[in-house]
């Protein structure tokens, strides 16, 4: 299993956009093989930050992830919206290794 945590900071004007382009980018992420869990937060104190926490069950499958097309539409409208580029840090899971737990 792989984990990314993708941190995104959105100029405030876009907020409401971003929001509703990343539910789209949602929706059809956790219907992707492999996909262990696809969260959308929002930061509770500055609402311009979002995190994504993106579980996948291979590497393998993290990497095809990027090449949907509702990935590809997803940065084309978002990256013009952001304050700073979004960062993501990909990290090995230790526990819990059993997919039935996630």
């Amino acid at each position: 299993m792989i984990v990314t945590i993708v941190y995104i900071q959105i100029k405030e004007p876009y907020i409401p956009d971003f929001i509703d382009a990343t539910l789209f980018n949602h929706r059809h992420s956790v219907e992707e093989y492999g996909n262990l869990r696809f969260d959308f937060l929002q930061d509770a104190d500055d609402p311009t930050k979002f995190v994504l926490y993106e579980a996948y069950e291979s590497p393998r499958a993290a990497a095809d992830h990027k090449l949907t097309a509702h990935y590809k539409t997803w940065c084309k409208l978002v990256d013009p919206w952001m304050a700073v580029p979004r960062k993501g840090v990909k990290y090995e899971v230790v526990a819990p290794l059993s997919p039935d737990k996630w």
